[in-house]
């Protein structure tokens, strides 16, 4: 009996931590997609809306869901609060949340890059350097998608399985 129970455990441990998995999956995708709606929104307000960047990145963390929201506020608090260069409030802005998301490294970098651009061009220029942000992630996006479609399933089988290996084993 106690071993059944055991089993039992074991096997929802595993699936769990399958399914967990998978969820962090499908997560980067739509997360990718909200940063680039973000972005989007953040061209709009510089570029029509002639409104400051601490401005703007308040409106924007009230728009987007956590923790990209998270991201825009700690970035709006930093620009009012504290003497510190919009490069530095950014990245610093980054590092505050980016365990919390399911993005990769490579959108680390790429968010890093665009920071550093940041509110240093005329609109003109500020634009085409979001524009090119935006193709990088929308790259980034396919890469997402790509590997969702590939591995999510597997995964959650994975996770099942090795469960049972671990019972067959213990057995």
């Amino acid at each position: 009996m106690i071993k059944l129970i055991g089993a039992v455990f074991i096997i929802i441990a595993t699936t769990w931590a399958g399914f967990e998995a998978a969820r962090h999956l499908s997560e980067r995708p739509r997360q990718l997609r909200q940063l680039k709606a973000a972005l989007q929104s953040l061209e709009a307000e510089i570029m029509y809306g002639h409104t400051p960047l601490h401005e703007a990145a308040r409106r924007l963390s009230v728009q987007v869901t956590k923790p990209l929201s998270t991201f825009f506020d700690i970035f709006a608090k930093k620009l009012t609060n504290s003497e510190t260069t919009v490069k530095d409030a950014w990245e610093e802005s980054l590092k505050a949340i980016w365990k919390a998301t399911a993005l990769k490294q490579g959108e680390f970098e790429i968010m890093k890059q665009f920071g550093e651009t940041l509110g240093r061009h005329d609109r003109g220029s500020q634009q085409k350097q979001i524009m090119l942000t935006l193709t990088h992630l929308e790259r980034e996006e396919n890469d997402a998608h790509d590997k969702q479609a590939k591995y999510e399933k597997m995964v959650k089988s994975l996770g099942f399985l090795s469960g049972l290996l671990l019972i067959i084993l213990l057995m």
